[in-house]
């Protein structure tokens, strides 16, 4: 029987009209530049290369959840749920153009024009149309060749979430637009590598723990769901099979309803682990379900009933079965190892979870203060948790960074102490190890005893973001280029949507800075910098502008670093870091303090 209105009148026509079909889509509209130029030079060959560039673009639209509506001959159509997945794709297609074109000779490169709107769409059978259609495609008609240029309405919606900056180019009058457009051109020098999704890792499991959702009913009861999925993400890690994803990139979808298919291709993970906690007096109920992110297929899914005294066991449990269902041939003993469990307390391990939300909150002294009296409390009822010395370890290095009011010389003791009891307990947890390490090279400039300890941490612990980080920052304060990228881009890719990212880019620039490559280092303190203004990036990208001969962005750049700390000085400009704690070359201390001067900071 046809629906109601395909019912035909005697006429054999439709007695009502199909109902129009709307909805709100990304819409991406790419061409090659010059293409009637490129055939009027090789037919055959213009063809052929088209072909196969279309062949490398089509897997690329996939891995974004993307669709190509139609192939317009010397471009495309696409239709993205997402809009950060479409320029998130569109960035993806332009670096892989650049790498196609890199042999080719400069007038035979087929470069891709891309234009990008957010908008509703009419559907009619497999095709998208109407003004939210035609204003992508025009918006491609003034993209530089290699370029993006996107509508209003997307430069609103991907703000902040992404790693690449938008030029505004104004009110764009477009052809048969009734409406001026402005429009927004995608800076993409070296925003490529940063951006592009990461590729999944089929070499081995990959998984990302998502937060658990706290079901209590009590928001105070956060702590203790964050805390589970901190030591479930933990004791997956231990594994040097699986490739685990950081905690400070999973908990960036905390609070957000996910799509796991998105977050695979946002984190490079074939696996998603997701659940809940219900804590109800001493009882608690631990949901959780693991997700292939590439199908949406549920692998498993049970829940595990206990009392709060036996949280280790559930904890375990829960761990296990995860492991079971991804990796189903690891070796029993490598079970057993990941069990191990760094503490019996339950008011330790309270007192360390209650103490995680204050940490990661944004930094001010009394957050700080706070944690670190939960996590000093933590230490004091089992001495034996080495965790939360390494904890305490990282809020003393934060103190530090913001340079807050306290006694300099007692924390630096503290520093030493936190140290020496990690090393007391002979631990392989990666976590204290890192941070401790950390903490010496930063705060006492020890970058010896630091990195010594960095390396047990990530001899013991391959997939902690933080042990690479802080590794690659140690050895771009030594001057170590290429090991400080490698170990750098390494934690970059464990932890792609890391808090403290910034940190991680700017330290890949000062590596390219002390190798003289002041381009490649403008690019990456620029990245560190979209992620968040500070002092430290500020101090070298005015270096790399100045010895880049870009005299007046170094000039523009100190001032903001002078209304940031109006007290500045050539004097202290380093502060203690001049004496070597982070920038051990010499030649690296002078080329700053000129660069200095030159942008007018004071004696």
């Amino acid at each position: 029987m046809l629906p109601r209105w395909r019912e035909r009148d005697p006429m054999g026509q439709s007695s009502h009209p199909p109902p129009v079909v709307r909805r709100l889509a990304a819409i991406v509209a790419a061409d090659v530049a010059g293409y009637s130029r490129l055939m009027g030079l090789d037919e055959a060959g213009t063809a052929q290369a088209m072909r196969g560039h279309l062949a490398a673009v089509d897997p690329i639209v996939g891995r974004y959840g993307g669709r190509t509506v139609k192939n317009t001959g010397d471009g495309v159509l696409l239709e993205f749920p997402s809009i950060v997945a479409a320029v998130e794709c569109a960035v993806s297609v332009q670096a892989a153009m650049v790498e196609r074109n890199a042999h080719v000779p400069e007038d035979g490169r087929m470069l891709f024009r891309i234009g990008i709107n957010l908008g509703d769409v009419l559907i009619q059978d497999e095709d998208i149309l109407g003004d939210g259609v035609n204003v992508a495609a025009r918006l491609e008609g003034i993209a530089e060749p290699g370029g993006i240029c996107v509508s209003n309405h997307v430069y609103q919606q991907v703000l902040g979430k992404l790693h690449v900056s938008f030029e505004d180019i104004g009110p764009q009058t477009l052809k048969n637009i009734a409406q001026p457009v402005r429009a927004y051109r995608a800076r993409l020098d070296g925003a490529v590598p940063i951006l592009a999704a990461p590729q999944l890792s089929f070499d081995r499991p990959s998984i990302a723990v998502l937060p658990f959702t706290n079901m209590s009913g009590d928001a105070e009861q956060d702590y203790f769901a964050d805390g589970m999925v901190e030591d479930i993400t933990t004791a997956l890690s231990r594994f040097k099979s699986i490739f685990v994803i950081a905690r400070n990139s999973s908990f960036t979808y905390k609070g957000k309803a996910v799509d796991v298919k998105q977050v695979g291709r946002e984190l490079g993970v074939r696996y998603v682990l997701e659940g809940s906690v219900r804590k109800s007096g001493d009882r608690l109920r631990i949901t959780a379900q693991l997700i292939e992110t590439t199908t949406g297929a549920h692998l498993w899914a049970d829940h595990f009933d206990g009392a709060l005294s036996s949280v280790f066991d559930l904890q375990d449990e829960v761990t296990e079965r995860a492991i079971s269902a991804i990796a189903p041939t690891l070796e029993r003993e490598e079970i057993a190892r990941a069990r191990r469990r760094p503490t019996n307390s339950v008011d330790a391990i309270t007192a360390c979870y209650v103490g995680l939300p204050a940490m990661y909150r944004p930094s001010t002294s009394e957050n700080n203060d706070e944690a670190l009296r939960h996590f000093k409390l933590a230490t004091v009822i089992d001495p034996s948790f080495a965790t939360p010395y390494g904890y305490a370890a990282m809020c003393l290095v934060v103190r530090r960074h913001y340079q807050w009011p306290g006694d300099e010389a007692h924390d630096d003791a503290e520093v030493r102490r936190l140290a020496q009891c990690v090393r007391d307990l002979g631990t392989d947890d990666a976590t204290a190890l890192t941070a401790v390490g950390y903490a010496l090279a930063t705060n006492l400039g020890d970058l010896d005893g630091g990195d010594e300890l960095i390396q047990k941490a990530r001899r013991a612990n391959p997939n902690l973001a933080h042990g690479h980080f802080t590794s690659g920052i140690i050895k771009a304060w030594r001057g170590e280029t290429d090991t400080a990228i490698s170990d750098l881009t390494l934690g970059m890719r464990l932890s792609p949507r890391d808090l403290y990212g910034y940190a991680a880019m700017s330290s890949v620039g000062l590596a390219h800075f002390n190798a003289d490559r002041y381009a490649e280092a403008i690019l990456w303190y620029e990245k560190g910098l979209r992620e968040l203004v500070w002092p430290s990036g500020l101090k070298g990208v005015i270096a790399s502008y100045f010895w880049a001969g870009r005299t007046e962005d170094a000039c523009r750049s100190m001032t903001d670093l002078r209304r940031m700390v109006p007290g500045l000085r050539v004097s202290n400009y380093l502060g203690p870091e001049s004496s070597g704690v982070l920038y051990r070359r010499e030649v690296t201390v002078q080329k700053f303090l000129e660069a200095a001067r030159f942008a007018g900071l004071p004696e």
